[in-house]
Formats: structure tokens, C-alpha cells, sequence
């Protein structure tokens, strides 16, 4: 009965002991991962959020300044032409 009992007992100790540590590393290792992606992707998204904005900031404004460059020499080119025109016919 007592070697019955040892062998008996060992075995569920050895079996809590596994369940509890898996169990408890689990909860542990899932925790700590959520954590470090959580600040890696924050990290990540920051930096590339901020290249994103400043690729895209200087797109605009390329494309911004050109388009108004454009349209002020049209509106400027199209004044003297007509003016020299005016000028031309009254002459």
C-alpha cells in the first residue's frame, strides 16, 4: 500500500506541476508578445506614417506649385497677348 501510494502520488504531483507552469508560461509568453507587438507596430507605424506623409507632402506641393505656376503664366501670357494685340488694332 505505501509503494501503491508513492507511485500514485508522484504521478498527480508531477502532472499538476506540468499543467500549472504550461499553463502559467502561456499567460506569461502571451502577455509579454502582446506587449512587444504592440510597441513594435506602434514603433513601426510611426516611422512609417511619418515617410508616408512627408513622400506624400512633397507630392502635393510639387504638384501644387506646378499646377499654379502653370495658370499664373497662362493668365500672364494671355494678358500681354492681348494687350499688345489692343495695342496693335488702336495703332
Amino acid at each position: 500500500t505505501k509503494k501503491a501510494s508513492k507511485k500514485s502520488t508522484k504521478k498527480s504531483t508531477k502532472k499538476a506541476s506540468k499543467k500549472s507552469t504550461k499553463k502559467s508560461t502561456k499567460k506569461a509568453s502571451k502577455k509579454s508578445t502582446k506587449k512587444s507587438t504592440k510597441k513594435a507596430s506602434k514603433k513601426s507605424t510611426k516611422k512609417s506614417t511619418k515617410k508616408a506623409s512627408k513622400k506624400s507632402t512633397k507630392k502635393s506641393t510639387k504638384k501644387a506649385s506646378k499646377k499654379s505656376t502653370k495658370k499664373s503664366t497662362k493668365k500672364a501670357s494671355k494678358k500681354s497677348t492681348k494687350k499688345s494685340t489692343k495695342k496693335a488694332s488702336k495703332k
